[in-house]
């Protein structure tokens, strides 16, 4: 699952926004393996409470994966169009899905990938 936030997120915040995207694919939070995020946002408490392990991704790691939902307001502010789209996708590993599209609230973004079977 990837995850971004801006300053003021809450971990109910996401805690809702996760809920809402697993809900669409029929999963629950036991399904989640990892959540990944830019590297600079691994230690955000919005998203370091939520008891999965976090992995972060450098702004060039992230720019670098296409994505369906590509944000100039986030390119400005950290450097690459996407940070749930992308993170979500390259935590999944090669030739994942991305099962659900970028969703978003006030200050956080989620979005899922499924990894391929190996």
């Amino acid at each position: 699952m990837g995850i971004g936030t801006s300053s003021g997120a809450t971990a109910a915040e996401v805690v809702a926004l996760v809920d809402e995207a697993l809900a669409i694919v029929g999963l629950d939070r036991a399904a989640v393996v990892a959540v990944a995020t830019i590297a600079t946002k691994t230690d955000e408490p919005a998203i370091a409470t939520l008891g999965w392990p976090v992995t972060g991704f450098s702004a060039d790691e992230l720019r670098a994966v296409p994505v369906r939902t590509p944000s100039g307001a986030v390119m400005a502010a950290t450097g690459t169009p996407s940070v749930a789209e992308a993170a979500a996708l390259l935590a999944a590993g090669a030739g994942a899905p991305l099962v659900v599209a970028k969703r978003a609230s006030a200050h956080a973004t989620v979005a899922v990938a499924r990894q391929s079977p190996q």
